[in-house]
């Protein structure tokens, strides 16, 4: 059996707005963007408003404002849907090089780039090549992935050929940055009734063996594609057996655990872990419960500028902090 998950349909919540076309849409990416800059201390996230730190007309930083010095800096983006050509977004292609050129812009190139899944809509070939080919523009070090739902529809085998292949089991691996342990988990290959996520036995005493060595003072970065927290699983937006892995990262001083799927920014805070949903680089989905059902989301033009964007991360080595930046690709007014 396969998941029950509901991007299939999409949702327009106002029937007197007919959201944006194809020449509206290239025409609000023109924007540039703001959000919101988050400090991580302790486990605890502070927000900063970005609207007074982003200069309208150049899309970077106003002159003169510094940013709090990092050791390195990182960006995570989510859920492409290379593929997708329903009204929520007639063009995914040109809104993820939106994004890829916001990347380009910051004030200095990230480390590295997480992609937090589903890159694709429907798993195919020539999705996953015009992703790839796309993401080659980024300036930065290197990209890693993990996969999302729409991108193991083959039970995740053209997934793991391309993006996988130093991989564990159905794609989970970690690796260490700068004194930060960066976890890669999947929860989207195992089915469980009702779309929630699920790791499997098999991937959390991996976990348990990758953590063990670690001294508990070490920073750690959790990324996976549906949350790990329960937002509101009668969606699926959840994982079933997340606290089985998150009671294994109940000893870390500072953990943040990074996700997308639900197309849209909420954090949480509880304990030492700090968990933060990305929004995606195509199209929006209602707010937990907002709707009938989950899905693409067809909005109005001037809606639209404010809900597609990146999450940028910068660490601070001597003092385990991270600072998460929301910028989404378009001012909303």
């Amino acid at each position: 059996m396969k998941k029950q998950f509901h991007h299939e349909h999409e949702y327009i919540p106002d029937a007197d707005s007919d959201g944006v076309d194809r020449r509206g849409f290239l025409k609000c990416m023109a924007w540039a963007g703001t959000g919101v800059f988050w400090m991580m201390t302790g486990g605890v996230l502070k927000s900063y408003g970005m609207s007074q730190m982003i200069d309208k007309s150049t899309g970077r930083l106003k002159n003169g404002l510094v940013l709090p010095a990092s050791d390195f800096s990182f960006v995570q983006i989510s859920d492409s849907h290379i593929g997708f050509n329903k009204a929520a977004n007639p063009d995914v292609l040109g809104t993820l090089q939106s994004t890829i050129d916001k990347i380009n812009n910051l004030p200095s190139a990230p480390s590295f780039v997480l992609h937090t899944g589903d890159l694709s809509h429907l798993a195919q070939a020539e999705e996953f090549d015009v992703l790839e080919q796309s993401l080659k523009s980024v300036k930065t070090g290197k990209i890693f992935y993990v996969p999302g739902e729409h991108d193991v529809t083959d039970n995740g085998k053209l997934y793991l050929e391309r993006f996988g292949k130093e991989t564990k089991g159905d794609g989970w691996y970690s690796f260490d940055s700068n004194g930060v342990h960066f976890i890669g988990l999947v929860n989207v290959t195992n089915h469980v009734d009702g779309g929630l996520g699920y790791l499997g036995p098999e991937q959390i005493k991996w976990l348990e063996k990758d953590l063990k060595p670690l001294s508990s003072s070490t920073p750690i970065v959790v990324f996976a594609h549906i949350p790990m927290w329960a937002i509101y699983p009668q969606w699926g937006w959840g994982t079933e057996d997340s606290a089985q892995a998150l009671l294994l990262l109940k000893r870390f001083g500072s953990v943040s655990v990074l996700n997308g799927h639900i197309h849209q920014t909420i954090q949480k805070v509880e304990g030492n872990i700090t968990f933060h949903t990305a929004t995606s680089t195509a199209f929006p989905q209602p707010a937990p419960g907002g709707a009938p059902f989950p899905g693409p989301m067809k909005v109005p033009e001037e809606k639209l500028r404010s809900l597609l964007g990146l999450t940028s991360i910068n660490y601070q080595e001597h003092n385990h902090s991270l600072a998460i930046t929301d910028m989404p690709l378009i001012k909303s007014e």
